[in-house]
């Protein structure tokens, strides 16, 4: 196998060139890939200098320099879209590279459903319903019995409690009805009482409806044993003292069932995005990245480029010259590409902190205020009829 020579000013790229091939099918980075490597030696100082290195080195930091842009760039993308990518299937059919998210109420919704289940309007946890027996002369009744009957593998929490006294409305007599004297009364007093055919009913007053059902209330809470209890520890004391054995009912959630993060909807799946690890954002197609992404890749790859090639004149901090010695300037070109990545990286991380969608809220909303501010300045027009 022959060894590669020292680049010489000029070379042809080719598929297989770069030591991952990510972008060896991508005609816009092989038609990039020589150019990158003789802007690259010329910064270097080629041809009046010598660079000691091969094509393959230039390609393998211009594909390295791609890459770097990409994952920046998705890394910034997995951190704004996260809450909304959560729970989507993983794989390389839902790649969302160079794709736009769009921001959904799912993750809104979903907790929004466990306030549901606590406030007993919704939610996603099943309310289950369980009963005992009420026996006569006894008030203290333990609700862990319903283990006995469901066979419950967990704790409960009981949400609420069947035992009341009938609605007021249930025994209120028919509001319509003339048998009444007082209905009699207002019948005549309408000028019904000898009309033909007879009249058997008149419409009351709302009101009249409301009275007559906080009486029967206010007649129960004073002149009868009120019905109540007295919850604690899925421990229930009734009042007041039973007379006859019955059945009480109530419904209550499995606290396992409540409590389990997995029990959600696409919690415990194995696969769906639930991290930053699995979101499917890939390398970038180098076609689909813009000039300013370009500019920033050719800048980055170029500090790969002298990083590498002071790697490689570090090895020997001198070289012995006739009658002289000269020394390489290896660790000035390591020490200049660290700065020189260093600030790209964070001009970068800058510039998409600067389009995240807060951001771009922000100025969206600033701008609104600046024109609404401007537009308080222009003069009205007087109209003179």
């Amino acid at each position: 196998m022959a060894q590669e020579q020292i680049w010489a000013g000029s070379s042809s790229f080719s598929e297989g060139d770069t030591p991952w091939g990510f972008y060896d099918t991508d005609t816009e980075f092989t038609s990039s890939a020589d150019k990158f490597a003789d802007w690259c030696a010329r910064r270097l100082g080629y041809p009046i200098m010598s660079v000691e290195l091969q094509s393959g080195s230039f390609y393998a930091c211009f594909e390295e320099s791609v890459s770097e842009y990409s994952a920046q760039v998705n890394q910034f993308n997995i951190r704004e879209n996260l809450l909304h990518l959560q729970g989507q299937a993983t794989g390389s059919s839902n790649n969302v590279t160079h794709k736009r998210i769009t921001p959904t109420l799912g993750r809104t919704i979903k907790l929004a459903k466990q306030y549901g289940t606590e406030a007993g309007v919704g939610g996603d946890v099943d309310i289950k319903k369980g009963s005992i027996q009420i026996n006569s002369g006894s008030q203290e009744y333990d609700l862990n019995a319903l283990y006995a009957d469901v066979s419950e593998s967990g704790a409960i929490e009981i949400k609420r409690i069947y035992y009341e006294g009938s609605p007021a409305m249930q025994r209120f007599f028919d509001p319509y009805a003339t048998t009444g004297y007082g209905t009699i009364n207002m019948v005549q007093g309408f000028g019904f009482g000898n009309s033909s055919p007879a009249v058997s009913f008149t419409l009351m007053p709302i009101f009249e409806d409301l009275l007559r059902v906080q009486a029967i209330e206010m007649n129960d809470s004073i002149r009868k044993a009120a019905y109540s209890f007295n919850l604690v520890n899925n421990k229930v004391r009734i009042f007041p003292d039973p007379e006859q054995t019955s059945t009480l009912y109530f419904d209550y959630v499995v606290t396992n069932d409540r409590d389990n993060p997995l029990v959600a909807d696409y919690s415990g799946s194995a696969n769906v995005i639930s991290d930053y690890s699995n979101v499917p954002y890939d390398n970038m197609e180098y076609k689909f990245i813009n000039d300013v992404g370009r500019q920033w890749i050719r800048k980055y790859g170029l500090a790969l480029t002298k990083e590498l090639l002071g790697i490689i004149r570090s090895k020997y901090g001198t070289i012995p010259i006739p009658n002289a010695e000269t020394t390489l300037d290896g660790e000035t070109l390591r020490s200049e590409a660290a700065a020189e990545k260093e600030g790209l990286i964070t001009e970068l991380r800058e510039t998409l902190e600067g389009t995240s969608r807060k951001a771009m809220l922000e100025a969206d909303k600033d701008e609104a205020e600046f024109l609404q501010e401007k537009l308080n300045k222009v003069p009205y027009p007087i109209y003179i009829g």
